[in-house]
């Protein structure tokens, strides 16, 4: 009999060893994702200058389109400068937001569809958007899996008894349009070449 409660013991300890590692290491990754957004962020804020002063000698006459990437290359710095994860946020949502308006100056003028730089610059862009998205849907997916974890039985008692606390992730409007699926939404978008 005491040999049975020893090896239960000992899968006991082995069971709160486990999940609080795991806790810990999706602690970690969690961090580690808020400093890829960073990390993102600021290669977006180097890499659009350069871009910027290659097609500003092909877009002189398309001052709009070089003020709108200065803004957002400013807003970028700062969001990165100050740590802060809802303005790195919004930093990358201005960035992704500046891509149609660029596309519409291209469509609507044919000398700059066809420069190079332009399309390099928007091919960059919209690399770096993506990458921006894709550092924080793995921000949103490491915190829901771990404030998951912290919340389900048993791993809950272990979370608890090391005072293991919900991680933030990002911060978005809980009402709005962004929640909501309009008629326009859901029509498949057509093409004519």
């Amino acid at each position: 009999m005491p040999l049975i409660i020893f090896a239960v013991l000992i899968v006991i300890a082995v069971y709160v060893v486990a999940v609080y590692n795991d806790l810990v290491t999706m602690r970690t990754r969690i961090k580690a994702s808020i400093q890829e957004i960073g990390n993102q962020l600021k290669r977006q804020a180097e890499l659009i200058p350069n871009l910027e002063t290659s097609a500003k000698s092909y877009l002189k006459h398309e001052k709009d389109i070089i003020k709108l990437i200065a803004d957002a290359r400013k807003s970028v710095t700062e969001a990165v400068a100050s740590g802060n994860l809802d303005q790195m946020a919004q930093a990358g949502e201005k960035i992704a937001g500046l891509l149609p308006q660029i596309r519409v100056a291209v469509e609507s003028n044919p000398e700059i569809k066809g420069a190079e730089v332009v399309g390099k610059l928007m091919d960059e862009l919209r690399d770096t958007s993506d990458k921006v998205m894709y550092a924080r849907r793995t921000l949103i997916d490491l915190t829901a899996d771990f404030n998951v974890k912290i919340v389900a039985f048993p791993s809950n008692l272990i979370a608890n008894l090391f005072g293991f606390a919900p991680e933030k992730g990002l911060a978005t409007p809980d009402s709005g349009a962004h929640l909501e699926v309009s008629d326009t939404d859901i029509k498949t978008p057509k093409l004519s070449l």
